[in-house]
This record gives structure tokens, sequence and C-alpha cells, in this order.
């Protein structure tokens, strides 16, 4: 009996040792739904919605900080992240009126990860003038942001309290009179010229690098009047004058101020666009998602009260609305050539 229950326990241990010996079988890796790319590369910015940003993005504003267009630019970017999934960071570039930051957007990788805000009509100015080697088709339209409407202003202590009286004078002191401008031929010289024009009076213009710069040449003393556009002056208004407007109906915002049409000069909207866009080549699926983006971004209510707050007039238009607002003022630029006598 005894022998038979060590056989038994020989043979129950034999088996636990082989049991104990064999390996485990491989788990199969999971399945993949039945939606997912086979081909999509690790990392890769395509989701199942479409594409979307893994990093940053940067926006380049082709003027100084502080200046109208970089005061717009960071209130649109303090809520983007909310839309946009990443920060988005403002680059300043500036320099050549603009025509440097325009030349390094154009030249940025069309990778959805940089985009900038081009300003008609200093955009196309540039292109006429020949500034930079770039053309209207070395970018890609997005969206617009913000459209201003050009002023007339004079310092606040300025001896000039309606624009017929600055009319009148420079009238009779031929050339006397200084108006500081953005740049040579860009917009707010653009604005001076045809008040000039039509007004019928010679004054000198003093071309500074941006509006910045101009309207603070302005405030300390150094011209006599300026033209410039409402979200340029937002945080000194009590600093300016307004004297008169460029649209053909007075602006809610200043319906004290008469417009330049109603005193018998230039009786037209004049102004400037700011638009984000794109380097040449960035896919149709990059320029969708922030085209989406930033029409959300616009539409909110917290970014609407910050705009107001800061003297925006947001004005969203489409990519396609966009392109064709920049063709359009590119023909505008170079038919601008009358008002400068050449």
């Amino acid at each position: 009996m005894k022998k038979i229950i060590a056989l038994v326990l020989v043979l129950m241990l034999a088996l636990s040792m082989a049991a104990c010996g064999e390996s485990k079988a491989p788990e199969q890796p999971a399945e993949k739904p039945a939606d997912a790319p086979a081909d999509a590369p690790a990392n890769s910015d395509v989701s199942a919605e479409g594409w979307t940003p893994k990093e940053n993005v940067t926006i380049i504003v082709s003027y100084k900080a502080g200046s109208g267009t970089d005061n717009t630019a960071r209130v649109l970017a303090a809520y983007a992240e909310k839309y946009i999934g990443k920060p988005v960071i403002i680059e300043n570039v500036e320099g050549g009126s603009g025509a440097i930051g325009w030349t390094a957007l154009s030249q940025a990788k069309p990778d959805g990860y940089t985009l900038g805000f081009v300003n008609l009509p200093n955009f196309n100015s540039s292109i006429t003038e020949g500034l930079a080697d770039y053309t209207v088709d070395s970018f890609k339209a997005v969206c617009n942001h913000v459209t201003e409407t050009s002023v007339v202003l004079v310092k606040a202590d300025s001896q000039f309290n309606t624009l017929e009286e600055l009319v009148k004078y420079a009238q009779e002191h031929p050339g006397e009179l200084k108006a500081s401008t953005n740049g040579n031929h860009k917009s707010n010289h653009i604005g001076a010229q045809m008040l000039a024009t039509s007004a019928k009076f010679e004054y000198s213009d003093i071309p500074y690098g941006g509006t910045a710069d101009q309207l603070l040449a302005l405030r300390q003393g150094e011209v006599d009047f300026s033209v410039a556009k409402v979200a340029d002056f937002a945080s000194f208004t009590s600093d300016v004058k307004v004297l008169g407007v460029f649209n053909s109906e007075r602006l809610p915002e200043l319906p004290e101020v008469p417009t330049l049409g109603e005193l018998g000069y230039y009786d037209k909207w004049l102004g400037s666009s700011r638009c984000i866009c794109a380097p040449a080549g960035t896919p149709d699926e990059v320029i969708a998602f922030y085209e989406n983006a930033f029409q959300q971004i616009m539409q909110d209510a917290d970014y609407l009260k910050a705009a107001e707050a800061a003297g925006m007039n947001t004005d969203f238009k489409s990519a396609a609305d966009t392109a064709a607002i920049i063709a359009q003022q590119q023909e505008f630029a170079e038919g601008l050539a009358a008002i400068w006598g050449e």
C-alpha cells in the first residue's frame, strides 16, 4: 500500500513540474477599429475629424508690439486656445513697412503651424512698390479678422477743432502742415493724400516705421495731423481729437464726427482690413480647420466683450471672401498712381 501511495505522489509531482514549465501563448494585438487609417504615420496631425495642430501655433504680426495690428492680434490670441486646442503665440517681425514680416510668412513651412496677419492695403502697396519678392499668390487666405475705417486725427490740444478749420489753414499756408504716416504710400499715407487731393491743399508727409510711431509723433506735437484707424488709438483716446471719418455714413462709435463726404471732400469708404493668411501650399484641410476655429472665436461672448473694450470692429469673412478682398485691394493699390501725381 505504501508503495502505491508513493507512486501516486511521484506522478503528481511530475505533472506539477511539467505544468510549470509550459510557456504561455502570446496575446494577440487588439484589433484596429474598422475606420482607422491603416497608413496613418506616428504622431500624425490627422484625427478622425480632420487636421488639428499638435504643437503651438505662431501668428506673425508685421508691426511692432503696441501697434494697432498687434493689439487686435493679441485680443484674438487670448481666446484662441479654447478653439484651436494649442496656444497661439504672437511673433512681431517688424520692418520694411510690413514687408519683412510678410516675407517671413511667405517663406514659412506650409504645415499649419505658422500663420500671419496681412494688412490691406499696406500689403498690396508693398507689392506695387516692389518692396519684396512675394505676390498675392504667395499666400493662402484663412479669414478676415478686423475691418477698420480711417479717420483724421489731431492732438488733443490742437488749434484745429474741426476739419474745416484744418483744411482752411492748409489752403492758406500751402505745404506748412505736416502729417505723420505709417510709411510711404501705406494705408494712412493714402488717407492723408486722399484728403489733401479732394480738399485741394498741400501738406508735408513725414513717414514713420508704423502706425504706433506715427501716432506717437502726433501726440508729441511733431506733426499737425494724421490719418489712422479707430483701433489704433483706442488706448489713448483722450490724447487725440477725431475731425473726420472716411466713410459714406457716420460711425456708430463716433456719431458726432462728420464724414469727409458731408464736408465736400472724399466721399467713399477708406480703411484697412486685417486678414489672417497662411503660406501658399498649406493644405485645404488645414485652412478649413482654422477658418472654422477663428469663426468660433469671433463669435465667443467673452472675446466679443474684450474686442468691444479694445475698440475693435470684428468682421469675420470666409477664406473665399477674404481672398476676393485681397484681390480687390490689389487692384485698388495698382490704381493709386493718380493721387501721387505720378
